[in-house]
């Protein structure tokens, strides 16, 4: 069996530098009616609860309906202001080489995010990462609430099984999905969390970024 890697999206693989917070105050406005003043917090949460606990921050009660909506219109302006996504945004330092790296190894490669899978797959589009993600083996932000429930998904999906399997993310939730699954997990200090907290989380290897793809190859194929 093939080793499968589970790549997080945000600030793992990419940087939308600002960008993704307007497409979503964009479509919470067109669903609710209302304009964003505030969201949830987004790092290692899924987009069913971030749009959930923004609406309470609003004063509002929502729905499945409502959600699958939101995602709906979600989609829709990653869909119309992908170029600005494109100019604006980035894929991280190392993030195609590592992705190029695995492949050629022979590594099996999916997500496991809190985008809708419509959305995730615009933003690695976008940015040419593409090409190398298993879609079908992955799980995404409307499959379920929490990190762990979507990697117990995704490993179901690929028929891989947690000791073949390594999960890169970027937060303590990514670390926290991985452990509860018996999954080994890298993280990079890419995002907001520091190496230091991606290690009291749990992360079994922890990394500044991803420009060593002779290291990345290394550590998920020879973890021990």
């Amino acid at each position: 069996m093939p080793r499968l890697v589970l790549w997080d999206i945000d600030h793992t693989l990419i940087e939308s530098r600002g960008v993704g917070r307007e497409l979503s105050a964009a479509a919470f406005e067109q669903v609710t009616g209302q304009r964003m003043r505030d969201q949830a917090t987004i790092d290692g949460i899924t987009e069913a609860v971030i749009f959930r606990e923004t609406a309470k921050l609003h004063g509002l009660t929502t729905s499945r309906a409502d959600f699958e909506r939101f995602a709906q219109a979600l989609t829709e302006q990653h869909v119309q202001r992908a170029r600005e996504l494109r100019e604006r945004g980035a894929a991280l330092p190392g993030a195609a080489v590592a992705l190029d790296a695995l492949a050629t190894a022979g590594v099996r490669q999916t997500v496991v995010t809190g985008n809708v899978r419509k959305v995730a797959e615009i933003k690695l589009n976008v940015f040419g990462l593409d090409t190398r993600i298993d879609w079908s083996a992955g799980a995404y932000g409307e499959d379920a609430d929490l990190r762990p429930a979507l990697v117990d998904l995704a490993l179901t999906r690929s028929s891989n099984v947690a000791a073949k399997t390594v999960l890169i993310g970027d937060t303590p939730a990514d670390v926290e999905g991985g452990r509860q699954n018996g999954v080994r997990v890298i993280a990079v200090a890419t995002g907001r969390s520091s190496a230091a907290e991606l290690r009291e989380a749990g992360a079994d290897v922890v990394l500044d970024d991803l420009t060593d793809a002779a290291l990345l190859l290394r550590l998920v194929t020879n973890p021990t």
